[in-house]
C-alpha cells in the first residue's frame, strides 16, 4: 500500500493481536481510526474489562448508549456504505455543477478521512484513477472498482462490480 501520512506507517514492526501491523498517528500515538479497537487497546494498555454490550446508557441519558469510537473496520464499513450511497443517488445525466462538486467531494474526503493512512492511499488512487463522474453509472463503477482495490489489498474478496446496481440501487429482488 501507499505510505503513511504519520512517523509510522503500515510497515510498523508492531502487529497487534489481530495479526494486522499498528498504524501510528503523526505524533507517534497508535491511531483510534487506523487499528481495530482490539489492536488499539492492546498497544495502548487500554484493553476495557467491560464489553460493549454490557456498559449501559451515558449518564443521565436513556437513550445515548455509551459507544466506544469506531475502529478500522467500522469505520470503513460506515464509509463504504455512505460512498456507495452517494454514488447511487447520484444523477444518471449530472450537470457540470454536479460533476466538479463530486470530484471535490471524493477528493476532500481523501483528505479528511480519520485514518491518515488509509485517506492517502484513497488519495493515492484518485490520483492514478480520476473518479468517473459523468454519469451515475460510472461513478458506481468506480467506486466499486476502488472498493475492490482496498479489497484486495486486505485479502477481502472481490465484488462483481456488474451487481453494483443490484447491491446499492434497486436491492436483490
Amino acid at each position: 500500500m501507499s505510505e503513511a501520512r504519520g512517523n509510522n506507517g503500515p510497515h510498523s514492526a508492531d502487529v497487534g493481536p489481530s495479526g494486522r501491523k499498528i498504524i501510528y498517528d503523526k505524533d507517534g500515538k497508535p491511531c483510534r481510526s487506523c487499528n481495530t479497537l482490539l489492536d488499539f487497546q492492546f498497544v495502548s494498555k487500554t484493553v476495557s474489562p467491560t464489553p460493549q454490550s454490557e456498559k449501559g446508557n451515558i449518564e443521565g441519558s436513556k437513550v445515548y448508549k455509551k459507544v466506544d469510537p469506531p475502529d478500522v473496520e467500522q469505520l470503513g464499513r460506515s464509509s463504504w456504505t455512505l460512498l456507495h450511497t452517494v454514488a447511487a443517488t447520484y444523477p444518471e445525466v449530472p450537470s457540470d455543477h454536479q460533476k466538479k462538486e463530486m470530484n471535490q467531494f471524493m477528493n476532500i474526503f481523501s483528505h479528511v478521512y480519520p485514518c491518515s493512512w488509509c485517506g492517502k492511499d484513497f488519495e493515492d488512487y484518485i490520483r492514478n484513477n480520476a473518479p468517473k463522474v459523468d454519469s451515475r453509472e460510472e461513478l458506481g463503477k468506480w467506486l466499486c472498482d476502488a472498493h475492490n482495490e482496498v479489497n484486495e489489498k486486505l485479502g477481502k474478496e472481490k465484488f462483481n462490480c456488474d451487481l453494483w446496481k443490484k447491491r446499492w440501487v434497486d436491492g436483490w429482488n
